[in-house]
């Protein structure tokens, strides 16, 4: 999300605004930025990650005013549809702002069933009667904070209504309408509809409308509606499908689009179809021999890396892949082996972004998430808490501020820092000090002469591309929620800078700045006691016989965050109501307080979670909810704030849990309510779990990856490059043919062995093609089997449109 520009003034004095930014799936908010006050060009530069978790119909973006009198209001809204998404994919895009009102707001689809029959009346004519059923609807939206949904049907005349279906957004209605369609025609006519008829049928539709039951005086909130014209009904007398619910067209065409200003934002969607393990084998192998490929520039995963325009498109897929197989230590120690040998000056070692420098960026992301959490979080925390003003720019000095107080502010921050890192070498991950131990080695063996290199070779990483950048940007790393205001990002920046210096051992340290106050400012650290810190730090994560960390027991925060609990019944008499609770997830327990910060009231060691599993909305009327199951067949209700959240909590707290002996395989999907199990109907509160629990999920929190899914990206980025893949070949023949100089297009790869590369990449091209094959297979196949207007694609579902249109150009071309 980057910022809002020209949004329409505020109508008061003052003029401008304070706004924040959501993202929503469809109408349900999965994500919201700080609020940027007192702008009409608000700046948000905030990142948003989430694996969606489930179908979804527009990926929209609301810019709200807030108000502290009266609910806040919405100015405007981006919503792109999902089957545009790629459009847009990874690149920065103004939108301009569209505005939003109650009809243009659906989501949601309805189950409907059509038939038109001739009845003869008592008096012996035939007329024509259309039976309308409203079977049921799924995923209606939620206004403010409730759904009690009903259809109206109309045909020519007065609408006829269902009942209100209480507190759910998927109502089960089947209820029948009985409607006239065409006037009495004598008994002698032919028994089906004369022209005249079957014009006026055609002229007709039936209007289904879905409406919120509300009890303000505002009336009832419109949720959808469908209109079907009834001559579709001429080929078949009766018709069954689901439809996508559309917006109300109210002829509003007067606004113009760009009234409200507009939106930038850069969106990467990326969907995926994971096959089973087996099929990936191929292209697998070949990826995971990479680091015993001699050359190294021989291996499928630098020529993965040589094709993709972008290095980072290639490391993130890797090195998930490697870490899931534990095969990343090696992996990179080859790769930065032989990038060291073609470093020609130790001052540029690592400097570049190549793909050893990437994948270790990518590596310290996964396993030192939590290494951050523990050394940073809480001095970052106070930083943007306390406020305390540290510029020292003499230039941008505030009135009232004085410079000498400021250095002493900045001063002890940055001391606070430096000291909690260098204090921090036992608590770094081992996956990241195997890295840093061969990083040193292949440095040190390269410039002998250099007895510097082992440090720096090492500090390029830790405090150039770790510690600086989640000072810097906290938010990037998950140490802060949001993006941190003006006045505390200057102060991390400038501390951001002094620790990087204060890193980088590099000999004439003031001459690092362009500026002379930072100069000025970094004679405080000029002390041979910060360099020997330094050292005896990077010694300490990058020799190979070091403590192991994990017997350095201290917890670790995993989650935290406000949801709503129903009570256990942990007393006799209690009541077993609803309340709103700050939850605490760490290493070691999962806990509850009033508020942050409290005295938790109630803590579930980790051993005592024997599973966790959603809980269907049947049970108390209530979305996004799971249970925390623990030992004595005491379970814990929790309702998350929106679907994307309630996938985290319980896909973070069955992997800390999944290693506890005691856990469970079977549970109950619904609630023991009045007296029995909902879901079995079973009487006996201790009755076993009449459904398996979900599958496992691998037990090392940090490195919760697919090893198939991340195949499957690959072979869609090997698939993607092909031509250069092709081109790559056409280097290797050239190159051992001719051992001359090289045609220009072929010098931007590195091929250090052309034999070796060609059967590798003769090999990726043959596992990418067989991959390919199946995927077009799968398609066919699906294609086959997919009816338009079932619960899965209903009548509307562009996507499906799209993807009909495709197959049938790909079928009519391969005939």
């Amino acid at each position: 999300l980057g910022e809002a520009k020209n949004l329409p003034t505020y109508p008061g004095p003052n003029k401008m605004r304070d706004c924040y930014c959501t993202v929503n799936l469809d109408q349900e908010e999965v994500f919201r930025t700080k609020i940027v006050e007192k702008s009409l060009c608000p700046f948000y530069g905030e990142d948003f990650y989430c694996e969606i978790p489930r179908t979804f119909r527009h990926l929209s973006f609301y810019i709200f005013d807030r108000d502290v009198f009266r609910r806040d209001s919405i100015i405007g809204k981006v919503a792109i549809q999902k089957e545009d998404l790629q459009k847009y994919h990874n690149r920065d895009t103004w939108f301009q702002l569209q505005h939003v009102d109650a009809d243009s707001e659906v989501q949601g689809k309805v189950h409907l069933e059509l038939r038109l029959s001739e009845v003869i009346t008592d008096t012996g004519v035939v007329c024509h009667k259309l039976a309308t059923r409203v079977l049921e609807c799924q995923g209606l939206p939620i206004v403010n904070g409730q759904c009690d949904p009903y259809a109206t049907v109309t045909l020519a005349g007065p609408s006829r209504q269902t009942k209100v279906k209480k507190k759910t957004n998927n109502p089960h209605f089947d209820e029948v309408f009985y409607f006239e369609v065409t006037r009495p025609s004598s008994y002698n006519k032919k028994s089906h509809f004369d022209i005249e008829d079957v014009d006026e049928v055609d002229k007709m539709e039936i209007r289904v409308d879905l409406w919120n039951a509300s009890n303000l005086k505002f009336g009832d909130e419109f949720l959808g509606e469908l209109r079907l014209p009834l001559k579709f009904l001429r080929q078949s007398s009766s018709y069954e499908a689901w439809y996508f619910l559309q917006p109300r067209d109210n002829g509003n065409k007067s606004l113009k689009p760009d009234d409200l200003g507009s939106l930038r934002l850069n969106v990467v969607y990326t969907e995926d179809h994971v096959f089973s393990s087996d099929y990936y084998s191929p292209l697998r192998d070949v990826l995971l021999k990479s680091a015993d490929v001699e050359p190294v520039s021989a291996s499928a995963a630098h020529i993965l890396g040589e094709v993709c325009r972008e290095k980072q498109e290639a490391a993130i897929p890797l090195v998930r892949l490697f870490l899931h197989y534990g095969r990343i230590v090696p992996f990179i120690s080859a790769i930065a082996n032989a990038e060291v040998k073609r470093t020609q000056d130790p001052n540029t070692i690592f400097r570049g972004n190549s793909l050893t420098s990437k994948c270790i960026d990518e590596t310290m992301k996964l396993a030192g998430m939590h290494y951050l959490q523990v050394t940073l979080k809480p001095i970052i925390d106070e930083i943007c808490q306390v406020h305390k003003p540290c510029e020292i720019d003499p230039v941008k000095l505030k009135d009232g501020e004085n410079l000498e107080n400021n250095r002493e502010n900045l001063r002890q921050y940055v001391d606070r820092i430096f000291t909690v890192i260098t204090k921090s070498g036992v608590s770094c991950p081992t996956v990241m000090c195997d890295i840093f131990f061969s990083l040193r080695e292949s440095a040190a063996k390269r410039f002998q002469g250099d007895l510097d290199v082992r440090y720096t070779a090492v500090s390029s990483f830790i405090f150039l591309r770790f510690f600086a950048p989640a000072i810097l940007s906290p938010n990037l790393f998950q140490l802060t929620p949001h993006h941190p205001d003006p006045q505390t990002s200057r102060t991390l920046t400038l501390i951001s800078k002094t620790i990087q210096t204060l890193g980088s051992l590099s000999k004439s340290k003031s001459a690092n700045f362009k500026e002379s106050y930072m100069a000025t400012f970094y004679d405080y650290f000029n002390e041979q006691k910060y360099a020997d810190a330094v050292k005896n730090f990077l010694d300490l994560i990058s020799s190979s016989g070091r403590r192991d960390h994990k017997s350095i027991e201290q917890p670790i925060l995993l989650k935290e965050g406000f949801m709503i609990k129903r009570a256990q019944g942990r007393k006799r008499f209690g009541m077993k109501n609803f309340k709103k609770r700050w939850f605490r997830l760490t290493n070691h327990e999962f806990t509850y307080q009033k508020s942050k910060g409290d005295h938790p009231l109630c803590s579930i060691p980790i051993e005592n979670i024997l599973a966790v599993e959603r809980l269907e909305e049947e049970s108390f009327k209530m979305k996004n909810m799971f249970q925390v199951i623990q030992p004595e067949r005491r379970v814990l209700y929790i309702q998350a704030n929106n679907c994307v959240e309630a996938k985290d909590w319980i896909d973070i707290l069955t992997k800390v849990s999944q290693c506890n002996k005691k856990r469970l395989t079977v549970y109950h999907p619904s609630a023991y309510l009045n007296g029995h199990w909902l879901c079995c109907k079973a009487t006996a509160d201790n009755t076993p779990g009449c459904t398996p629990c979900t599958g496992g999920l691998p037990a090392n929190i940090q490195l919760d990856i697919d090893g198939d899914r991340e195949t499957e990206r690959i072979y869609s980025l090997f698939n993607l490059y092909m031509p250069k893949l092709e081109k790559m070949q056409e280097a290797c023949g050239s190159k051992s043919v001719y051992d001359g100089p090289e045609e220009e297009e072929y010098s931007t790869f590195i091929i250090d062995d052309p034999k070796e590369t060609y059967k590798t990449l003769r090999l990726i091209i043959e596992g990418v093609g067989t991959l390919e094959q199946e995927h077009a297979q799968y398609k066919r196949d699906k294609f086959k089997k997919t009816k338009y207007g079932s619960q899965e694609h209903p009548i509307g579902d562009k996507s499906f449109q799209t993807y009909i249109r495709q197959q049938s150009e790909i079928s009519a071309h391969s005939i």
